[in-house]
């Protein structure tokens, strides 16, 4: 077997705990203007603003927009950047969790090169490199500080859509695990849910030829010895640390271990890419209005047992990564771990209509970047059989 591997990371990646006191220095370097981008609620914290006190001291010229709205409306990153041409920022720093560092992103990309977000739809549309940018998350979940995608909610499609390219990378991410010690359990549960979830289908992906230029042509080339190093990592560490983050908040070992696994679980899915589990997603919190981390965690379980037949070999290294018996252990235990955290186990208690199942099915089956890198192919009925199995909580119509 040829082995096979890329990666794409930011610059520099801080992680631990204090780390975030180390922004003043690392944003003098690289910028005399700071835009940040944040919500309504962090704008008012104490870390937040001991942070933003840190810019100022550093000499930089500050301004706050704390307008992010949970999934980044396309409209609202255009309003933003529009009030802040006038600042003219030179340094773009995202601080809060994942919509305010897709927010940041998209604000990074479109005072750079001017436009929409919509001329950015897809993969390699972005065309240079983006003003810098610092990541500081405040949630463990979405990996966003380490990936190369920015997710917006488009009305106009009734769906999620995303910006992919490597320019996106954050030039310098701060991830400090103190910072989500007042993170409430509910979410918690939510953030590190998605996290184990990216790993998951980072790690059972599909192998693609690594045809030279593969990495050029492609921003998610699929499971690689790099991904699969990442991905196993982030498994052992949510697996070990995500129950007892959310059952005691300030467990700072355990909100240790969560963090630096959603870190990990984005850089194994930022070249290897994610699956169904996204793609079923995507129209399910369209219609439910239901946070991502929750729509993914539970389809999880019903997306890996249709995968089952073709990734045993992966089932297996996840139950090790796990501390687990043996591979048939691995989906019953995910299911058993995802309900002690209270993620809904199925489409219907998410608050799907039955009525919507078939059109779930449909828009699922043309997100093709994803539908093609699960590891087993899902033609439309099939995947309307997943789709109902995920609403009526029955994982045997899969086997």
């Amino acid at each position: 077997m040829n082995l096979f591997g890329t990666l794409r990371a930011p610059r520099e990646l801080l992680f631990g705990a204090g780390q975030r006191h180390a922004l003043g220095v690392v944003a003098a370097r690289l910028g005399k203007r700071a835009l940040i981008v944040t919500d309504t609620r962090l704008a008012a914290d104490a870390d937040f603003l001991m942070l933003v006190r840190q810019l100022e001291d550093a000499g930089l010229a500050v301004i706050v927009d704390s307008s992010t709205l949970p999934d980044v409306p396309v409209d609202s990153a255009v309003s933003s950047a529009e009030r802040a041409r006038s600042f003219s920022p030179d340094l773009v720093i995202g601080i809060g969790g994942g919509s305010c560092l897709d927010m940041a992103k998209c604000l990074a990309l479109l005072l750079t090169h001017g436009g929409r977000p919509q001329d950015y739809y897809g993969e390699h549309t972005v065309p240079g490199a983006v003003m810098p940018l610092i990541a500081i998350p405040t949630t463990a979940g979405t990996g966003s500080e380490v990936t190369p995608v920015a997710v917006l909610s488009d009305v106009e499609r009734s769906l999620k859509v995303g910006i992919s390219s490597p320019y996106l990378i954050p030039t310098v991410s701060i991830c400090d695990p103190e910072l989500t010690l007042s993170c409430p359990p509910g979410l918690t549960a939510i953030a590190g849910a998605d996290a184990l979830t990216h790993a998951i289908e980072a790690f059972t992906a599909i192998r693609r030829d690594p045809v030279p230029g593969i990495a050029q042509q492609r921003v998610f080339v699929g499971k690689n010895e790099m991904s699969d190093h990442f991905a196993l990592s982030a498994i052992t560490l949510l697996w070990q640390g995500l129950e007892a983050a959310c059952k005691n908040g300030a467990d700072q070992a355990a909100r240790e271990k969560v963090m630096l696994g959603a870190t990990l679980a984005g850089l194994a899915f930022g070249v290897a890419g994610t699956a169904a589990a996204h793609a079923i997603q995507y129209p399910v919190g369209a219609l439910t209005h239901t946070a991502h981390g929750l729509g993914v965690a539970c389809l999880m379980p019903y997306v890996m047992t249709w995968n089952a037949p073709v990734i045993r070999s992966e089932l297996a290294r996840i139950a090790q990564a796990a501390g687990l018996d043996g591979p048939d252990d691995v989906i019953p235990e995910l299911v058993s771990l995802f309900a002690r955290i209270g993620i809904p186990s199925t489409l219907c208690e998410l608050g799907l209509e039955e009525s919507r199942i078939g059109w779930v099915a449909e828009q699922s089956s043309g997100i093709t970047r994803l539908i093609q890198n699960n590891p087993r192919p899902l033609n439309p009925q099939e995947m309307h059989t997943l789709v109902a199995a995920a609403y009526n909580g029955d994982r045997s119509r899969l086997n």
